[in-house]
């Protein structure tokens, strides 16, 4: 069977039925790449699509009224991408790669078929969404209570959790796409409050930067200095109803 990244992924908390993992393959439609930069899809467009990221990062923003933007998420290999735009047939974000990308669009009627052929798999689908949702207000709520230095630092460690779910747990060093610009409407900063942020954290030897590589060499001071829960790690899966069974 083809690899998926939205598969490997949903199989860190559970295994999937041979059933389940033919659904969601059945659900994409082809695949597309995409360079850096290039937007998927803008704000208001009209969409009948989800996406699942196969590989590279991607980011959904919202411009505002001053002209500003705020990035709201960041999305990773694994991700299925656009759940937040279901309930309208217009996008609620901007979707931009920020790096090559390589996804597999998912119509949202196919999920619909998906979710009614497979309801334990819909069901799991549902649940990551929920983590990934409050992972985010995690994150918003941080911009209104914590200073720069806390910010940038849950930002890193919410990147660190979620880029070991792509690759097996192997990862002590993030390779940052994101420019100070973005990382700024990100977190609510300007790019140069980010660029002092960043020198006042390698300065206090909480982060050590290599170009754009960072590292956290003491991951654990930080996330008691912040108090980071990784929302990505585990997902409850006793309650979800049993697999389909395998028709004769």
């Amino acid at each position: 069977m083809p690899r998926n990244a939205l598969i490997a992924r949903l199989e860190r908390y559970t295994d999937l039925t041979t059933g389940e993992r033919a659904a969601i393959l059945e659900a994409g439609d082809g695949h597309q790449r995409f360079a850096t930069g290039d937007r998927l899809i803008d704000e208001n467009a009209p969409n009948q699509y989800l996406y699942i990221v196969e590989d590279g990062w991607l980011h959904a923003s919202r411009d505002l009224v001053s002209g500003a933007r705020q990035i709201l998420r960041l999305h990773y290999p694994g991700d299925l991408v656009g759940t937040s735009s279901i309930a309208w047939a217009r996008a609620s974000t901007t979707l931009t790669a920020l790096s090559p990308v390589e996804v597999t669009p998912v119509p949202k009627v196919a999920l619909g078929r998906l979710f009614k052929a497979q309801p334990r798999l819909a069901a799991l689908l549902y649940a990551v969404a929920a983590a990934e949702d409050v992972a985010m207000s995690d994150r918003l709520t941080s911009l209104g209570r914590t200073n720069a230095v806390e910010r940038l630092a849950t930002l890193l460690l919410d990147m660190l959790a979620r880029l070991r779910l792509s690759r097996d747990g192997a990862v002590d060093t993030i390779d940052l796409p994101l420019t100070q610009s973005e990382i700024g409407d990100a977190l609510g900063l300007t790019s140069i409050h980010v660029n002092r942020t960043f020198r006042t954290m390698e300065t206090r030897g909480m982060i050590v930067r290599e170009g754009r590589r960072v590292r956290l060499p003491n991951e654990a001071a930080l996330t008691a200095m912040v108090g980071f829960v990784d929302r990505y790690e585990t997902v409850a899966t006793d309650w979800l109803p049993a697999p389909e069974p395998i028709a004769a």
